[in-house]
């Protein structure tokens, strides 16, 4: 089942008042957003009108920002959110085919409980989980866990690589068939299709068995956003979906090269992993209607807030003695995002752009590629990157919701139906076969 080779892959990125930093200002926009259950479930059931493959939810186990003692009290970024687990159980029981993917992290998790909890939910959707796999980018995280410092990015990596590795095998540690659950014989479960991973690293050491049956689709679908080299090497070897910011279709389409390279290099189908290009779009009727949309948050932005996320998002520099109308200084390496802060730096050197001009493009998509036009703009670009071999989908990112997503759904999807690019209905019931993946082989097969 699934959507044929040639379709377009679509997630729907759900920050909870979208994806612009001033969002939560747009006088459309419940400031309450992220404490709103009702919110996520409206939004919930527009992307499954729209027939997205996914939702996707971000995660941090922290506040961002090192400057807590500073904060300024007149501007302030948006924070308190759900827990994301969480909320995808109740948007589980709120829709039917509309796949639901959580960002979680291995750097501040046990594989286990995170092993549990996924096959959990993914049985209470009838198979309709995927896991974005990071590593945290936020050093404050460390705070929370018992730590003084975040541990340094390839330790970071590492660690994920054995945790992937343990979690797929807890994932595979019954037989599809092992349970009988014969009351006649009493025989609950059949011996002979149970498998103890009985696993022991360098990081970890984990007996199992896990203690709920094989997922519905074999295991969760498995997502990996890292684009550094670090996070490259991961992505080939698990991600099945890898999402990716890519402000350029030049570098959208040396970053799909290697990847699929990299893919076919581990031994995998390179069709098997579906890598998607993040998109801030802003969708007008007209293009004029969409640039209106654009300078309506652009005006809500505060300096204050835009620098302090510019900083975030280069790695946690202090910018605080910079002019704001000079360019970029010279920046120590990052032991938070690495390919976040060579992409900023790189487009800030491209564009001949001041630290005003970068935190004002930084204030919307965050590094991704923007897009603001009419529906056939869009769905120009889509067709455009997706024949050119940069993109096999896009992770849609409303600047502002719940606008930016009835916005794409009203005006966009009807453009990608006519063009044949999505579908008007979902062809089967589980996320792999939105996507078109097969249902992984147990490795004890």
């Amino acid at each position: 089942m699934g959507r044929e080779k040639t379709g377009l892959r679509l997630g729907a990125f759900l920050y909870p008042t979208g994806y612009h930093v001033a969002a939560w200002r747009h006088p459309d926009t419940p400031a309450d957003a992220g404490v709103n259950f009702r919110h996520f479930a409206d939004l919930a059931r527009t992307a499954e009108r729209g027939c997205f493959d996914f939702l996707f939810l971000a995660d941090s186990v922290a506040m961002r920002g090192t400057d807590m003692p500073a904060l300024s009290r007149t501007a302030v970024r948006y924070v308190a959110q759900f827990e994301p687990l969480t909320l995808i159980g109740g948007l589980a029981a709120l829709t039917e085919r509309i796949g639901l993917t959580v960002s979680a992290t291995t750097t501040y998790t046990e594989p286990f409980h995170l092993a549990r909890m996924l096959a959990s939910l993914d049985h209470m959707s009838g198979g309709r989980i995927g896991w974005n796999l990071v590593t945290s980018q936020n050093p404050a995280e460390a705070y929370n866990f018992g730590l003084e410092a975040h541990p340094p990015h390839g330790e970071r990596y590492a660690r994920a690589h054995e945790y992937a590795d343990v979690v797929r095998g807890l994932w595979d540690s019954w037989d599809d068939d092992a349970f009988l659950r014969d009351k006649r014989s009493g025989l609950f479960f059949d011996p002979d299709k149970l498998h103890v991973l009985d696993h022991k690293g360098p990081h970890f050491s984990v007996r199992g068995p896990l203690n709920i049956p094989r997922s519905p689709q074999g295991r969760p679908v498995i997502i990996q956003a890292g684009s550094s080299e670090d996070g490259r090497t991961l992505a080939a070897s698990v991600g099945e979906i890898i999402f990716t910011a890519q402000d350029t279709k030049a570098g959208a389409q040396a970053f799909y090269a290697d990847m699929k390279a990299r893919v076919t290099a581990e031994g995998r189908n390179p069709d098997e992993a579906i890598v998607m290009v993040g998109v801030l779009t802003y969708a007008g009727r007209t293009r004029a209607e969409a640039e209106d949309r654009v300078e309506a948050l652009q005006a809500l932005v505060d300096p204050i807030v835009g620098l302090s996320l510019l900083a975030s998002e280069l790695g946690g520099v202090d910018l605080s003695g910079c002019d704001p109308d000079g360019p970029l200084p010279p920046l120590p390496a990052s032991n938070a995002g690495k390919s976040r802060q060579r992409l900023l730096v790189e487009m800030a050197e491209r564009e001949d752009l001041t630290i005003r001009d970068l935190y004002r493009r930084v204030a919307g998509g965050r590094g991704h590629h923007q897009l603001v036009g009419s529906p056939e703009d869009i769905a120009d670009s889509f067709e455009d990157w997706l024949a050119d071999g940069a993109a096999d989908g896009f992770m849609i990112m409303p600047p502002a919701l719940p606008q930016g997503l009835d916005d794409f759904v009203a005006l966009v999807v009807p453009e990608l139906r006519r063009r044949g690019l999505v579908p008007d209905a979902y062809r089967g019931t589980t996320l792999r076969d939105h996507l078109g993946l097969p249902t992984p082989v147990s490795r004890y097969a």
